[in-house]
């Protein structure tokens, strides 16, 4: 006798349809998101009224309002958008993959794979600027990832979702443990590592968000032509062989878009707790289970979410709180109402 954890309804009955009429939704998340990118903008340690936001990105003239918003405000908050977009979709993706409602972008060491990316470039290659450290994330991030689904399609039940996850979880923790032996040899290494290691998007300049956009808008195409194959993949690899769908390339292509958005989201704002955890269950929520829906308002939630841990850091401290602190305390109570939710039967 066994006891299995099986995922919640909305996950694994991708028939049923539920939530509110969605092209509302959309246009209510699309309307948020448009709020939150004003108040980006408009919000900090000196407050700026819309009317000096529209002046500065319309018509700049060098003044204190220009610099702020063109400089300082305008680069996180179009890295936000980049980032929340990529890890929502990377959870969806996720999620839908190893059909686990708990699974977010680092269940599959991805996270693991850019940190160790970053270290090295700090240990070994003496990367000290963020738009160095960008790169070796991504390249750790893409590495990774090819090495789990390298693994897993060698084992006898191939890339399963069951697969995925159990390989990904011990490679995120190899790859952890030799992340820790770099930064203990290091003391340099470990206070150049644990600025980015936060997570957050101050001190990113417009550069990082140029870097990364290539790889977001990729993983975003990709996770727009497998999301009707995740679909059928809910129901079980048999099922979905049988509607005419190709199975391995909708894994290959939905685990592609993933890596992308992960090690592209990570590498820029370091390991943002939360995002790729919780936007997918509230998308579901609002939308039902088709995963084209999901996605659509997940790439909507997603910076919506991170922008508002980002302003939330600014407002509560005469300093500055970094969003991947504010989207970790979120994180623990979730996941906690999660695990409850998690049906468990004996078999």
């Amino acid at each position: 006798m066994h006891d299995v954890v099986t995922p919640p309804r909305a996950v694994v009955d991708p028939s049923r349809r539920s939530g509110l009429p969605r092209v509302p939704v959309v246009v209510g998340a699309l309307v948020l998101l448009g709020l939150l990118v004003v108040a980006s903008l408009a919000l900090g340690s000196k407050p700026l009224a819309p009317a000096q936001v529209w002046h500065a990105l319309v018509a700049p003239d060098g003044g204190e309002a220009s610099t702020i918003v063109r400089d300082l405000r305008l680069p996180r908050t179009t890295l936000g958008l980049a980032v929340g977009a990529a890890l929502a979709v990377a959870g969806v993706l996720l999620q839908a993959l190893t059909r686990n409602p708990l699974a977010e972008p680092r269940i599959l060491g991805i996270s693991a794979g850019a940190s160790l990316g970053v270290v090295t470039a700090i240990a070994a290659f003496g990367v000290t600027t963020l738009t160095g450290y960008v790169w070796f994330g991504i390249i750790g991030a893409l590495l990774s990832g090819l090495l789990v689904f390298g693994i897993a399609t060698r084992t006898r039940d191939g890339a399963s979702p069951v697969t995925l996850a159990l390989v990904g979880a011990a490679l995120d923790a190899s790859l952890g443990a030799v992340t820790i032996g770099l930064l203990s040899a290091s003391a340099y290494t470990f206070e150049e590592y644990r600025f980015w290691v936060v997570g957050g998007l101050v001190g990113r300049d417009a550069s990082i968000a140029v870097q990364v956009a290539p790889f977001v808008l990729a993983g975003l195409l990709l996770a727009a032509m497998v999301a009707r194959g995740l679909d059928a993949l809910a129901l079980g690899d048999d099922v979905a062989r049988g509607l005419g769908n190709r199975v391995g390339l909708i894994r290959i292509g939905g685990g592609a878009a993933a890596v992308l958005l992960t090690g592209a989201g990570v590498a820029a704002a370091g390991p943002i707790a939360f995002v790729g955890l919780a936007v997918p269950h509230l998308a579901r929520a609002l939308v039902g289970v088709d995963q084209r829906w999901t996605l659509a308002v997940s790439v909507l939630l997603g910076p919506s979410l991170l922008l508002g841990a980002d302003i939330v850091g600014r407002l509560i401290t005469p300093g500055e709180v970094p969003a991947g602190i504010i989207t970790a305390l979120l994180g623990a109570p979730l996941l906690a109402v999660l695990v409850r939710r998690a049906r468990v039967v004996t078999a």
